[in-house]
């Protein structure tokens, strides 16, 4: 146990799926999971441990931005041994190529501050990066593959050029966590993969309505678990 989560030793299975709302966690357990049981529920940030076809499969919500995340995504490592964590988030597309409601499977992501930097550029794991384009293709899943830009940064004062710099090296989308999410693979040693939902435009301004986001997530909730099951 720890400040921030309540489940017990063994309650977390090796594999977690991390969305940052935790009425998405509550959707995904109950939609996905059979005999899905919480594990967590201390501030709200409910964590969930079910089957997913056979393989034990953890969601656990991580809340909004960088520091929460990695409370979480630290916790869920260094306490309960997990070997597996797979974003499910949201994200905006950066270009017009990148349509709204479809998945967007990162490739690699570096923070805003420092794009440019080389040494900064994550990347996923290999074998789930694969294996995530095969489930999707299998599934006939609308989905893009490509690099992401990550920001601390919601509400920006220069909202239209912020991201001109990231758009003019080839990245096309843009979340919070994706970017820390790598870079803590890199360092607490365990396998990482981001598998988001393009819900908004930063070229068009069009956005995904709330009432429909549970149902959006549907896609890359199955790109995931489906990854997760066949890694092993």
């Amino acid at each position: 146990m720890t400040p921030h989560n309540e489940a017990l030793p063994g309650d977390f299975a090796e594999t977690v799926l991390i969305p940052g709302d935790p009425l998405r966690a509550e959707w995904i357990a109950a939609t996905f999971l059979e005999a899905p049981r919480c594990v967590n529920r201390v501030r709200g940030t409910f964590g969930f441990t079910g089957l997913y076809r056979g393989k034990q499969v953890s969601v656990q919500a991580t809340g909004m931005g960088r520091p929460s995340f990695t409370i979480y995504v630290h916790e869920l490592v260094a306490v309960y041994g997990v070997r597996t964590i797979i974003r499910v988030g949201s994200c905006g597309a950066l270009t017009l190529g990148t349509p709204l409601r479809e998945v967007f499977i990162a490739e690699s992501a570096v923070m805003d501050t420092d794009v440019g930097a080389s040494r900064h550029v994550g990347t996923p794991d290999p074998d789930l990066f694969r294996r995530a384009v095969e489930a999707a293709t299998t599934q006939s899943i609308g989905f893009h593959v490509g690099p992401m830009v990550s920001s601390d940064v919601f509400y920006h004062p220069e909202p239209e050029t912020r991201f001109d710099l990231p758009v003019s090296k080839g990245i096309t989308a843009v979340d919070m966590e994706t970017a820390n999410l790598f870079a803590l693979s890199q360092s607490l040693g365990f396998r990482a993969l981001s598998v988001c939902t393009l819900v908004d435009s930063l070229v068009t301004g069009e956005e995904t309505a709330l009432s429909e986001r549970h149902e959006l997530f549907r896609g890359s909730a199955l790109v995931a678990l489906e990854t997760a099951r066949t890694a092993g």
